[in-house]
């Protein structure tokens, strides 16, 4: 067995390899890469996909797992070489039904896509990239066909997400969120709106870059082991155990937007950098899923990044690097103003209150378009009409609206509906801190963070992908993902704020 292990292992070493590879030239596409440069590096990405396939469907990968999955069979369920063995066989089973053609060919399909998306958006005009999108789906349609038989013809985009979770089950969760939502976005908008003009004014950009640099060094984001870069739509790689990047973007009239996504980043990163040494170059050394990833930035962002206690410690700083803008706004005022509740058109900038129904109006769309009742070319009409039905508002544009996220031209379907789970989760692992560190108010407002890193670290990092998502939850707060704790925290921050 030990021998089986170890070649289990090389092959999956390899594996890991060619996809760091593949992710390092993916954050060079949308950090540094010319415009150019796009044609070739789909070429370049597609090579590295085909053979990283070709490696996990390999007969020598297949007769391993079949041999190890018998021998580890006495072994305790949480012990490292089971677990190894379930969660490469889970991968396996899900690859081999995949063609090493169209892994290929989606590989191609979307890194042109991508390119196709960044020019869309600057011109906010959908038609330059609707003929992308639409290959896109089709494609996503035929990925699904290779998992049949299946429930919903989304259960398997969600599923490489997700893992275990079926779209009924998250619908049913939504279908509980929504009207409480729904309820409290009306409380609030029959109360007296809180004043943030104060923050539409000039912020420079390098004051802004280093204070965040500031706060994420605070919470123990580790510069020896990562660095910070500009995208169009934010986001964090990581290479390996001592290189996890991020990425932000700044709007010098903006203050909110890239301090809350380089804190929100620095969350995933934290996560990646925790993941256990032992599980180097296996499947095991990645997040349990994207919902838990989510849990990890949104609490960082929101739980901590827009709490009352973080700016008692960090506003006399902010007001240091903005004297003229912020030298005499009250804390309790600018508390206020970063936590206003008014929709609006961006996900990324969206209020606690309103961000949820983004989501929703997105797995809709997306389900919408795998079952074929909403055809690619009605998808900007049909944005605007549930961002009307769910936000109150109409996109002026493209740009503002179906355009504003790149998941689609990245091929992601079945991912949207984890940032909504992340804030649940979010909120969920939140309590169960408090009881576990009842100081942790206090130590937040003295700028101390390592309390709560260690206890993420203990309790959700370290584990990897141990545990499915919902097992994780279970295990660490008593029960399985629920909405309650999310809207408790909701419900009670904004009567605060909005006195209801």
């Amino acid at each position: 067995m030990e021998e089986k292990l170890a070649k289990l292992k090389t092959l999956l070493g390899e594996i890991t390899d060619l996809t760091a590879t593949a992710a390092i030239l993916s954050w060079d596409q949308q950090t540094y890469m010319p415009p150019g440069g796009a044609e070739d590096r789909g070429s370049q990405l597609a090579l590295l996909a085909r053979l990283e396939h070709e490696r996990w469907v390999s007969s020598e990968m297949g007769e391993l797992l079949a041999d190890l999955e018998k021998e580890t069979a006495h072994l305790p369920a949480d012990s490292f070489e089971r677990a190894l063995v379930r969660v490469t066989l889970r991968d396996y089973q899900k690859r081999t039904r995949v063609p090493a053609k169209w892994v290929t060919e989606f590989t191609e399909v979307t890194t042109l896509a991508q390119e196709a998306w960044v020019k869309a958006r600057q011109q906010a005009d959908f038609r330059q990239f609707q003929p992308h999108l639409e290959r896109i789906v089709e494609m996503r349609r035929e990925y699904s066909e290779f998992f049949k038989p299946y429930t919903h013809v989304y259960d398997p985009q969600l599923d490489d997400f997700e893992p275990g979770m079926k779209t009924a089950e998250v619908q049913a969760i939504f279908d509980e969120v929504r009207p409480r939502q729904v309820t409290l976005l009306k409380a609030i908008q029959a109360h007296p709106q809180v004043d943030d003009s104060f923050l539409q004014q000039e912020f420079p950009e390098k004051a802004q870059w280093d204070f965040g640099v500031e706060v994420i060094t605070r919470f123990g984001y580790d510069w020896q082991k990562g660095r910070q870069d500009k995208a169009a739509h934010p986001f964090t790689t990581s290479f390996g155990v001592g290189d996890v990047r991020i990425t932000t973007r700044v709007d010098t009239r903006r203050l909110g937007t890239a301090l809350f996504g380089t804190m929100h980043e620095c969350g995933h990163a934290l996560y990646d950098l925790g993941l256990d040494p032992a599980y180097h170059r296996t499947p095991l050394r990645q997040g349990a899923s994207m919902a838990i990833h989510e849990s990890q930035s949104r609490m960082w962002e929101n739980l901590v990044g827009r709490s009352l206690p973080f700016w008692r410690f960090f506003y006399p700083r902010l007001q240091e690097y903005f004297p003229t803008q912020l030298g005499n706004v009250p804390l309790e005022a600018f508390y206020k103003a970063i936590n206003k509740v008014q929709p609006s058109f961006i996900r990324v900038e969206a209020d606690e209150a309103t961000y949820n129904l983004h989501i929703m109006l997105r797995l809709e769309l997306e389900i919408a378009l795998l079952e074929g009742s909403l055809e690619v070319k009605d998808l900007p009409a049909a944005w605007n009409e549930k961002f009307q039905s769910y936000l109150g508002l109409t996109p002026p544009n493209d740009a503002l609206g179906v355009l504003q996220d790149i998941h689609w031209s990245s091929g992601y379907f079945g991912y949207f509906p984890t940032y909504a789970l992340g804030n649940l989760v979010s909120a969920q692992l939140w309590e169960k801190i408090h009881a576990d560190i009842p100081d942790l108010d206090g130590q937040i407002e003295k700028g101390e963070f390592s309390a709560l890193l260690g206890w993420l670290r203990d309790n959700v990092h370290r584990w990897g992908r141990l545990y499915e998502p919902q097992e994780l939850v279970e295990k660490v707060t008593g029960s399985r993902i629920t909405p309650q704790p999310y809207l408790r925290y909701l419900e009670s921050k904004y009567r605060e704020i909005y006195g209801l």
